[in-house]
């Protein structure tokens, strides 16, 4: 986790210091919207960081501290990624193209086992967007740069669809890839 120890804040916002849980917010949401980058094409990550925040801000003055450091960070990251996946549930219950896109990515992006990434499922990931029509394509690039930064009318607007169109794109994209991958052999109930 990038930038020191953000735990020095803890003992004001303990005592419902809301300054310092602003300043704890600011330093703190460059790392959590890193978190949440895998599934943010699956969900709404303004709201999922708003809940998973309003959730800390409650559980902030029962925190025990470990000697590990960025204790509330770590907290704010399994709530932040818990949100989202509570939410991909409810929007998917069944196992869908998003879930399996979010799982592959967020394995990929793992980093510390050894055995990922894995060369083969990146380069099907690879060759399959690359195949990609022209506008789902364009579509599904612009939200992967935008890393869940951007709300999807600004993105729509930057690659000049509208926001429906834009959506539809999206979800051919997300179609293609999980039809390209089955293709491919990759075990997708797997990722």
């Amino acid at each position: 986790m990038a930038g020191g120890d953000l735990d020095g804040e803890l003992p004001a916002i303990r005592g419902g210091d809301e300054g310092a849980f602003g300043r704890w917010m600011a330093a703190a949401e460059p790392e959590l919207r890193r978190a949440l980058r895998p599934l943010a094409a699956s969900v709404d990550v303004e709201a999922v960081l708003q809940e998973a925040l309003l959730r800390v801000w409650q559980v902030a003055p029962r925190l025990q501290v470990d000697e590990r450091g960025n204790s509330l960070l770590r907290l704010a990251i399994t709530t932040a990624r818990n949100v989202a996946i509570s939410e991909l549930r409810r929007l998917r219950p069944e196992l869908s193209g998003d879930e399996v896109i979010a799982r592959a990515q967020l394995k990929i992006d793992a980093g510390n086992d050894p055995a990922l990434p894995d060369p083969h499922l990146r380069a099907a990931i690879a060759q399959c967007r690359e195949k990609l029509p022209r506008q789902p394509a364009q579509a599904l690039d612009a939200r992967l740069l935008s890393g869940g930064a951007d709300p999807d009318q600004t993105l729509a607007e930057r690659v000049g669809m509208r926001l429906n169109t834009f959506l539809q794109n999206v979800t051919r994209a997300r179609r293609f890839l999980l039809d390209c991958l089955k293709r491919r052999g990759v075990p997708v109930e797997e990722l």
